[in-house]
This record gives structure tokens, sequence and C-alpha cells, in this order.
């Protein structure tokens, strides 16, 4: 079964929602990417979206955006950084399901054959694109399948007629968009955020899980009631980026670390 599966089964008996944090790989470097899945994965994470940093990253706001540049600047990180990154982490123990999450150029350099023959390899349960559309992913959702990887697809309210055809087509969860733009800690949603989720949870038996803008704990919760799973993102790498000066120091690595997963408690908790 694909770890993805295997958590929301395990979740819904339960009765708790994922907590899906983003993080952009690379942020200082990959040996401390590495010890924040493992601080994330202690702190509550239920699996992890592992950020490839990209040049034009047309989805993700400026938080995002300077995660990148300073990845790319830094290290020049690239897809295999990243794979190398979550097999590192497993082979000290993680056992979340990891979610690459990556725009289509740096996949079309690779080539798609090598591509999922990589995730495979290095145990990555799930694959979001979010520039490339539902019209023209036929080669990527067939190999996909092909490799037991799920290809996760975005929705957002804007979709509209589309989102069923969408849907009907998803893998591991629906990864709904809660507001219109790019990523971004936000204090309003999308007025009709409510009805959007409810449409989309009519339309499949999948999983939902809602991102774009959760920053809080008061949001975390709202949206916990709403969906099976919660995506944070720029709330998470804004705060690597407030302790980036300690994790760059060797002796001060432990102290951000623990503010990194104190963050996460407070931001998830009941």
């Amino acid at each position: 079964m694909n770890r993805i599966d295997a958590v929301f089964a395990d979740l819904k008996a339960k009765n708790k929602p994922a907590f899906i944090p983003f993080l952009t790989i690379g942020d200082p470097d990959v040996r401390t990417s590495v010890e924040i899945i493992k601080v994330l994965e202690k702190a509550g994470a239920s699996m992890v979206e592992l950020g490839v940093p990209y040049s034009d990253p047309l989805a993700d706001g400026p938080v995002i955006q300077r995660s990148s540049m300073r990845a790319l600047k830094n290290n020049q990180i690239s897809i295999y950084d990243c794979l190398q990154a979550a097999k590192q982490a497993r082979s000290e123990g993680s056992e979340l399901p990891f979610i690459l999450f990556t725009y289509y150029n740096p996949v079309l350099q690779l080539g798609l054959d090598k591509i999922f023959s990589l995730l495979q390899d290095n145990d990555i349960s799930g694959l979001i694109i979010p520039d490339l559309p539902m019209e023209e992913d036929g080669e990527v959702r067939e190999l996909a399948g092909r490799h037991g990887i799920h290809l996760i697809p975005l929705v957002a309210p804007t979709s509209n007629d589309r989102i069923k055809r969408i849907v009907s087509r998803a893998a591991g969860f629906v990864y709904c968009v809660s507001s219109l733009g790019v990523t971004g800690a936000r204090t309003e949603f999308h007025s009709g955020i409510n009805e959007f989720l409810s449409t989309v949870k009519q339309s499949t038996a999948l999983p939902i899980a809602v991102g774009f803008g959760v920053s809080t704990n008061e949001q975390f919760k709202r949206f916990s009631q709403l969906c099976e799973g919660v995506v944070v993102g720029s709330a998470l790498v804004r705060q690597v980026e407030e302790v980036l000066p300690l994790l760059e120091k060797e002796e001060t690595r432990t102290q951000a670390l623990l503010q990194i997963h104190d963050f996460v408690r407070q931001l998830i908790s009941d």
C-alpha cells in the first residue's frame, strides 16, 4: 500500500486530521533539511511535501520564493538533492510519506522515465506539479500509476465545472487551494471556501486537504473540521527563515530545531 493511503486510513480510524507541512529543501542546506524533516515528524507531521527550489515558482508567494532563492544561491539544489534528503531521512528512521513538489520544467529536463524511476527508488509516495494542467498530464499520470506514485492534483475555487474532471483523475488526496493567488499566510480566505470544499468532497471518495495560507492554530482547527488534511507551507518556511542564523551555526542548531518543533506543536495543538 502507498504510504499516503496507509496514513490517511490510520488517521480516519483515529478521527484525526493529517498535518502536511511543506519544506523547501536546501534552505539552508540539505543536511539541515533532513534534520528539520525529523523534527517535523516528531512534532506531529503526517507526511511532508519536499519543495524543489525553482527560479520561477509561479504558485509560490514571497516567503517560499525567498527560500528557493537562498537554496539555489547557496547550493544550487536540484531534484537529485531533494531525493537525497528523502533517502537520508528514511535511512535515519523516518516513516513519513514523502511528496515531491516541483514544477514541470525540472521534470522534463530529467526525462519522465528517469524521474519516475528515481522517485520509486527513493521511496517517494506522491508528486505535485502545480503548473501541469489536467489536459496535458496523461503521460505523467500513466507513469505515476505504473510506479505506484500518487499524482496529486490542485483544485481551486475558480475550477468550477472542471472540479469533477480534475478529482476523477486524482490519487492519494485532492489538494484544495484555499484562496486565489499565490501561497502565503492570510487572515481571510476565499469567501466561498466552505461551499467549495463541500463541492470537492461530494465529487470524490479520496481525502481532501486544504492549503495556501494556513498559518495559525485557529485556522488549522477550522479546516481540520472540513477536510481530512491541512497543508502548512509559508508559515513553516517563514519560521525556518527566522531561525536561519541559529541553524547555520553548529552550536545553536539544536536551539533552532527546538524552536521549529515548538512552533509546529503550537500550530496543530488541539
